[in-house]
């Protein structure tokens, strides 16, 4: 079920923007924070493993090392 994964991070996402601009005492923010840990929560018991909702990305060309 790939719809819980992306639940997941779009709920991750927007709790770290409320996060960020509000501070994470903020009441929003909080719950922001606890409906992104509730819908990992429900992809983990789906049977998803944690890396699906944070793939591997290679954001740089790796160079060979110098000798």
């Amino acid at each position: 079920m790939p719809h819980l994964i992306q639940a997941a991070r779009a709920a991750q996402h927007r709790a770290a923007r409320a996060a960020a601009l509000l501070g994470t005492r903020h009441p929003r923010a909080r719950a922001l924070l606890a409906a992104a840990a509730t819908a990992a929560v429900a992809a983990w018991e789906a049977g998803h493993r944690a890396a699906d909702l944070h793939p591997r990305h290679r954001h740089h060309r790796e160079d060979p090392p110098h000798a």
